[in-house]
């Protein structure tokens, strides 16, 4: 948890000061939690109600591709938040949660329209729920084998996710290690010992 803080003006002005003590961190702790929960059912929720109906195999790269900037972009966007949090640990839990669910979804929604427009890719024709197991199977690297990609394109598909997850979990990790400790630094309060 974050440690007690205290204000400091700012130019031209001056801060309220954050709650101190145990009470304070508590409650900055449910609010980050419950954000980070609130946006991994928002973005699983609108995999479910979105309109994917079947498209051509270039529109499944396409939102793909796109897709994967957007998680590029929202991390981007998440780390410079946590510079300026207050509770950049807590910051860095909702980052890591956003950008894996929304990292998860959009694999989810590539494997459901590529089953859609090429039906075969995997070993059983894939409802959303389905989708989305097997990349929670593949993203944690239990895969139970129960639903495998049988066509070269959802092969790849799924490579690029395997190779994204390791980068997701090492990099993204250390980055947001690194900026919270550089939001630390910025506010004058000392990171724990590794």
């Amino acid at each position: 948890m974050d440690e007690p803080e205290t204000a400091r003006p700012e130019p031209g002005g001056s801060r309220r000061a954050p709650r101190r003590g145990p009470s304070g961190r508590r409650r900055a702790a449910a609010v980050s939690g419950a954000r980070a929960v609130s946006v991994s059912v928002g973005l699983v929720a609108a995999y479910y109600l979105l309109p994917l109906d079947e498209r051509a195999t270039g529109a499944a790269w396409a939102m793909l591709v796109f897709g994967l900037l957007a998680v590029a972009l929202v991390f981007a966007w998440e780390a410079r938040a946590i510079v300026r949090s207050p509770h950049p640990r807590l910051r860095a839990v909702e980052a890591l949660a956003a950008t894996l669910a929304l990292y998860l979804v959009l694999f989810a929604s590539a494997y459901y329209l590529l089953e859609l427009s090429a039906p075969g890719s995997f070993s059983e024709p894939l409802t959303r729920t389905d989708a989305l197991y097997f990349t929670l199977t593949t993203f944690s690297t239990v895969g139970f084998g129960d639903i495998t990609a049988d066509s070269q394109t959802g092969r790849v598909v799924t490579m690029v996710q395997m190779a994204g997850g390791l980068l997701l979990v090492g990099v993204a990790a250390r980055v947001l290690a690194g900026t919270v400790q550089a939001a630390l630094r910025r506010q004058g309060r000392a990171a724990p010992p590794e």
